[in-house]
């Protein structure tokens, strides 16, 4: 099997590049810079696409100024909404408890845009998933904000690590959840000939 790379991951995310790796997609990594800004009146759906697509964009942009191989860019971008409001990731203890507190006892989504572009071919999916969490006590919430994990976490949590602990059922796209829907990326993958179940 050949080593080289059939996409750029415009992203530094670990998870998602564990959830393609799972998928056997040969990858190399672009760093990008996007104002993540929610515009005024702009909806969550729409924010979402819109942060994918702006990632995939500006990793299409280094590829042309850096003179790099000219292969399909994946931008993905991963937003919680509880009542239709975009839940941000906490700065401080304080922001994280009163967000985990208001997803106590109640159902939420998570909204996972992933985009492809190669040249002016751009193409967008994506991911909205129902998740439930149990009923949380302000003392664990505390705890958690003390592992370390929920600071680079949309709404303050990671569903594949410690955060797990706080979910009820969810319905949906587990891997969207994560951070990379695996169900909608394969539709990608194919519109763009790019080859997955590389590594065996």
């Amino acid at each position: 099997m050949s080593d080289k790379p059939a996409l750029y991951l415009a992203s530094t995310s670990p998870r998602r590049r564990e959830l393609l790796g799972q998928m056997g997609v040969q990858l190399s990594t672009l760093l990008v810079d996007v104002d993540e800004t929610l515009h005024d009146n702009e909806d969550a759906g729409a924010y979402v696409q819109r942060l994918s697509r702006d990632k995939a964009a500006a990793g299409w942009g280094l590829v042309q100024r850096q003179e790099l191989l000219q292969l399909p860019v994946l931008g993905a971008d991963t937003t919680v909404v509880l009542d239709g409001q975009v839940l941000g990731k906490p700065s401080n203890q304080e922001q994280c408890a009163a967000t985990l507190l208001a997803l106590s006892g109640r159902v939420h989504q998570v909204m996972t845009s992933v985009t492809i572009r190669l040249g002016n071919m751009v193409s967008t999916e994506l991911s909205v998933t129902d998740v439930t969490f149990r009923t949380l006590s302000e003392d664990e919430v505390i705890r958690y904000w003390h592992t370390g994990e929920p600071q680079d976490k949309a709404g303050g949590y990671g569903i594949q690590g410690y955060g797990a602990v706080f979910v009820e059922a969810i319905s949906g796209s587990y891997s969207g959840v994560v951070g990379l829907p695996i169900e909608k990326t394969v539709i990608l993958l194919n519109q763009f000939n790019v080859p997955f179940w590389q590594k065996v």
